[in-house]
């Protein structure tokens, strides 16, 4: 994994950062420079995730943590600046997700997807704006955003309020240079996400065929356009949401979920 050391002495915590496009993040920050922080409330994912990182010979804390709880969040930050000395980068991967009927579900994603990031954001925004000295906040959404999914409708609107929140603090906290951008990433191989979305030869050669580039992406592509936001190379960047899909949403979206 090559790497310009970009972020060297920089500081990122990343939620939901013991497996796919979080653990890709965290390798390719680590692979930056950073110090990394991975939070999640999985141990085995946290155990997993600290062995790669080790085994890239990345500094890494690991904090069981529950984004929907403040407390927890609030302690995520204290445990990294104990740690580390500081925090200036947040990456807002953990989500939650699974196909069902619009009248059947809301609250679970809602509350891990909106608040947990919303919470995430406040905490190191806080801590940031306290320091004075800048920082990057990016958060993970889903093509989705632009077009609505059918079978989805928790995760849509989540990742939709997401969005907003990007835009609105990308100005508020732009005179703390505070940076806040997001990704929206289409179809992902990730064995999470393909075992609550995706299941079948069926759905994936559908989902397959929506991708202008036929093809979907790598967790470690989508970590590639992360690692540029959180960086001083997007320093002119914020309240920005770059697509990541091979085309998919401009033909009409990536999953045409039925449900």
């Amino acid at each position: 994994m090559s790497a310009d050391r970009a972020l060297a002495d920089h500081v990122a915590v990343v939620t939901g950062g013991g497996t796919g496009i979080g653990l890709a993040t965290a390798r390719r920050l680590g692979a930056d420079g950073a110090r990394v922080v991975l939070a999640s409330r999985d141990p085995e994912h946290l155990a997993a995730g600290e062995r790669a990182l080790r085994d890239d010979g990345v500094p890494v804390l690991t904090v069981p943590t529950d984004v929907r709880k403040p407390e927890q969040v609030d302690t995520l930050v204290e445990r990294s600046v104990a740690e580390f000395g500081r925090v200036d980068i947040l990456i807002n991967n953990a989500a939650g997700n699974f196909i069902c009927k619009a009248e059947d579900g809301w609250n679970a994603v809602v509350d891990i997807v909106l608040n947990g990031s919303f919470y995430c954001a406040r905490a190191i925004g806080r801590h940031l704006i306290d320091r004075g000295a800048g920082g990057a906040i990016v958060s993970i959404l889903a093509n989705y955003v632009w077009t609505g999914s059918p079978g989805t409708i928790h995760s849509a609107a989540a990742k939709g309020g997401v969005q907003s929140m990007t835009q609105t603090l990308g100005v508020e906290w732009a005179r703390h240079g505070i940076r806040v951008n997001a990704v929206a990433p289409g179809a992902v191989e990730s064995p999470g996400a393909a075992r609550q979305l995706w299941s079948t030869p069926e759905a994936v050669a559908r989902i397959t065929g929506r991708v202008p580039l036929q093809r979907w992406a790598q967790p470690e592509e989508i970590a590639e356009t992360v690692a540029f936001l959180a960086s001083s190379r997007a320093g002119y960047i914020t309240g920005e949401t770059i697509t990541i899909d091979g085309g998919a949403w401009l033909g009409g979206g990536t999953f045409g979920f039925e449900v």
